[in-house]
């Protein structure tokens, strides 16, 4: 149960509804919609053991599970509606083991956020938009407004200010926190005033930090000198690719992937980021037939960096941003036609020695994450054994 969400609108319910959820139940759907939208979420029934909500409860988080502040806690009462400050919100539902009610069932929609300045924190720079509408309404001219590296100048248009500013460079910051790694700048809007100055400079701080399985982005004003305040989600972008050989020099081109039983197949992680600081390392995959699927069908090479195929094995990799590994063909790829792969990264600092990149093999759960270490899921395929209705040769 539980899980990423990401359309524009949708309905949440707890597992089997309108019949009873299960005993010892933990579910987090985390919904994330368009940057620069909000989410607006609104129960429509509720039926679960009531009173003091210490062993049936939903709660409801204004962005990530973790890192975020608690919006509501309830099991029962009225239908609440709740509404992001973000494009990211977080529902947890959660049972025990004693008794067993309808649950609940909740419609979110994603409304526009109507800021004037807008940030994406996309794999190699933070992408900010200034409104000329904004500022000229505040007394401020377009051009006027710089970063803290005054050498890295927007781009201006008729209607907006743009900056394009890197992680690793034009004065950009790095910093690490409990369970973020953020990179932060300032863009500076002076006074237009050169003899007598009645107005304050405008400081914009804007920052992405890195948590789990998303970014974060926030903007904010210095001094109260400007009413913003935004916080926006994306992912991280990683993908996935087969190799031909140990050699990780000649990528697998066809899709389905046409393979013999006992074949190795050779596998290559590769995290996009400016940020030279990183390292990236294989924390779970699991084979399904069903690429939606991942649970009730499942065949697992590792978990929490245990192996659990005797053919799964690690290589050596010329960068953090790469992980390489891999598996022979299973026999449980004999039994379906087309078999999909899932894989959940590790993202963790160069160097941060606590965290489960170096330290291997771990019965944690995934909530045990330690600081500056993120997760990003990965779904490769479909791997089909070669056969009567696949091709005779090799892909390449």
């Amino acid at each position: 149960c539980g899980g990423s969400v990401s359309d524009p609108s949708g309905v949440l319910q707890s597992p089997n509804y309108p019949g009873n959820y299960p005993n010892d139940a933990d579910c987090t759907w985390e919904i994330q919609v368009e940057n620069n939208f909000r989410v607006t979420l609104t129960f429509r029934d509720i039926m679960m053991q009531s009173g003091t909500c210490q062993h049936d409860y939903i709660e409801v988080y204004d962005g990530p599970l973790h890192s975020s502040p608690l919006l509501g806690r309830f099991c029962s009462g009225s239908f609440p509606t709740y509404v992001s400050s973000s494009n990211m919100m977080s529902v947890r539902f959660h049972s025990d083991s004693r008794y067993s009610f309808r649950g609940f069932q909740a419609h979110y929609s994603s409304i526009p956020a109507g800021h004037n300045t807008t940030i994406q924190c996309l794999p190699d720079y933070m992408h900010v938009v200034v409104s000329r509408d904004y500022l000229q309404s505040q007394g401020y001219s377009a051009q006027r407004v710089t970063l803290k590296d005054s050498r890295c100048r927007p781009t201006v248009t008729s209607q907006e200010v743009v900056f394009n500013i890197p992680y690793n460079g034009c004065g950009t910051m790095q910093e690490e926190n409990n369970d973020t790694i953020n990179y932060s700048n300032t863009i500076r809007v002076a006074s237009s005033g050169y003899i007598i100055r009645r107005k304050k400079n405008i400081n914009l701080h804007v920052s992405c930090k890195m948590l789990r399985k998303s970014w974060q982005q926030v903007v904010y004003a210095a001094e109260d000198t400007v009413d913003v305040d935004e916080y926006q989600f994306g992912r991280y972008k990683m993908n996935i690719t087969f190799y031909e050989s140990p050699a990780f020099r000649h990528q697998v081109r066809g899709s389905p992937y046409y393979i013999d039983l006992n074949q190795n197949l050779y596998l290559q992680a590769c995290l996009h980021s400016s940020d030279p600081n990183l390292k990236v390392v294989v924390d779970t995959c699991v084979a399904s037939p069903d690429p939606h699927d991942f649970n009730t069908l499942a065949y697992y090479l590792v978990r929490n960096r245990c192996p659990r195929d005797s053919s799964y094995a690690t290589y050596y990799s010329p960068s953090g941003h790469f992980a390489r590994f891999k598996f022979n063909a299973f026999e449980f790829m004999s039994q379906h036609p087309s078999v999909y792969l899932k894989c959940q990264m590790l993202v963790c600092r160069l160097g941060d020695y606590s965290s489960r990149c170096y330290q291997g093999c771990s019965s944690r759960a995934k909530r045990d994450t330690s600081p500056a270490e993120e997760q990003v899921d990965v779904v490769v395929g479909p791997l089909q054994l070669r056969g009567g209705d696949g091709p005779s040769g090799s892909t390449g």
